[in-house]
């Protein structure tokens, strides 16, 4: 599996919009690398479905979204079919499934459920996000096993706080949503701190070090 902060591995695949070259696919946005242990599935019928509902909310963010099971392509366009009649779906499908039958990317980027396997005894593909930045690297990876659906509001709110601190000198606190306080970086100075974020403040606690320092977003 790609560390983070590693670029992120170049790969031609087949998919359900035809065949890409990943980097080139992903041009200079922000990518979403979301992967499923097989087509017809419950699980992953719900997750794909939700996020094609959620499409605007990544693209108002510049993040483009690519999936990938361990299926052929004639089979993903029909699993589309199922999944835009579940999700009440209506529009255009929005991102390309890629083909992965052999389970080549599933073993290069670490995907596979040693636990889950199919009919014929093979391990199935996890569920797996790689966000991948402007720049190729590896920004976050998590891995689900494949009985437990993700939540991909979770996944929105994760964006929001990579994109706001690629570009700002703050962190964000636990269960923190756009829009709310967040946090001054430790190794910045108090003096550097009044200048960046003159509205921060400091929060009392028992040990007297003034290390929790709460600014409004940035």
């Amino acid at each position: 599996m790609p560390n983070l902060g590693d670029i992120f591995p170049n790969f031609d695949a087949d998919t359900s919009d035809g065949t890409i070259k990943f980097h080139d696919w992903l041009g200079n946005s922000w990518g979403i690398l979301f992967s499923h242990p097989a087509d017809y599935t419950p699980v992953c019928t719900t997750e794909l479905g939700r996020v094609a509902t959620l499409t605007p909310e990544f693209e108002k963010r510049g993040v483009k979204l690519i999936a990938l099971s361990c299926d052929g392509v004639e089979s993903h366009r029909g699993w589309i079919k199922d999944i835009v009649d579940y999700a009440k779906f209506e529009k255009t499908w929005p991102y390309p499934i890629i083909a992965d039958p052999k389970r080549e990317l599933a073993v290069q980027f670490g995907m596979l459920d040693p636990d889950e396997k199919d009919s014929a005894g093979i391990a199935l593909t996890a569920r797996c996000v790689f966000i991948i930045g402007p720049d190729k690297k590896l920004k976050l990876s998590l891995l689900y096993p494949a009985t437990t659906g993700r939540n991909f509001d979770e996944i929105l709110r994760v964006i929001d706080s990579l994109q706001l601190t690629a570009t700002k000198r703050v962190a964000t606190p636990a269960d923190w949503k756009s829009g709310e306080d967040c946090m001054v970086l430790p190794n910045i100075s108090e003096e550097d701190a009044a200048k960046l974020f003159p509205k921060h403040r400091k929060v009392a606690v028992p040990s007297g070090k003034g290390y929790i320092r709460l600014t409004p977003q940035p």
